[in-house]
């Protein structure tokens, strides 16, 4: 069975940063294009970031552009997101997601994604 995984969340201060893990089971990296997307109940889905661990590529959101970055680690099974520099509005629950083109929402919706991990930001 294919899975994901998140990890890494918890709570934290405004002006730290977080690294949240992706860890993929039942299937490999190598095969299709892992994202990052966040929810608020405020604000729904937002979309952050994708990369494609085959060769590396990587796609941001204008928004996650800058505090975001989205690694991989093939032999690891394993995709990362790091924040810098948390802000309140950062506080959401972090999911990713199996996202075979990287289309972020903008072509066909993810095929799967995990349970997610929670992310709160102090102040």
């Amino acid at each position: 069975e294919k899975e994901l995984l998140e990890f890494g969340g918890g709570l934290v201060q405004a002006g730290e940063s977080l690294r949240l893990y992706c860890d993929a089971s039942g299937f490999t990296l190598d095969d299709r294009g892992i994202a990052w997307f966040r929810r608020t109940p405020r604000n729904g889905r937002e979309d952050l970031a994708c990369i494609k661990p085959t060769d590396g590529t990587t796609y941001y959101r204008e928004s996650a552009k800058g505090r975001f970055t989205i690694s991989s680690d093939v032999a690891e099974n394993r995709v990362y997101l790091q924040v810098n520099n948390l802000t309140a509005d950062d506080t959401a629950v972090y999911y990713c997601a199996a996202d075979p083109l990287c289309a972020m929402g903008s072509g066909p919706d993810y095929d799967f994604w995990g349970p997610g991990t929670q992310v709160t930001v102090s102040t």
